[in-house]
């Protein structure tokens, strides 16, 4: 499947979000990652965060789509991350 996945976290864990968010998916800008991913692999993710979230301050929205193509993506300005990826 195909995610972004979007964060507000205080300042004081951004860093290990930033960190745990480039394991799995694509920075694409402030606090915004995208890419494919699997539900497995998604779920592990959000496991992960949840050990540092404060769930009364922070937050984390997913929004999925079956595959990148039925997404329509227009960039205005600099891209702040490639999303190509060479394997």
């Amino acid at each position: 499947m195909y995610v972004i996945l979007v964060y507000d976290i205080n300042e004081k864990r951004v860093g290990k979000m930033l960190k745990l968010c480039r394991q799995y998916l694509t920075w694409i800008q402030n606090s915004v990652f995208e890419g494919e991913i699997t539900e497995v692999k998604l779920n592990e993710l959000i496991t992960r965060a949840k050990k540092f979230l404060d769930f009364e301050t922070d937050s984390i929205i997913v929004f999925k789509s079956r595959q990148q193509k039925w997404l329509e993506k227009s960039i205005y300005g600099s891209e702040k991350g490639e999303t190509d990826v060479f394997l």
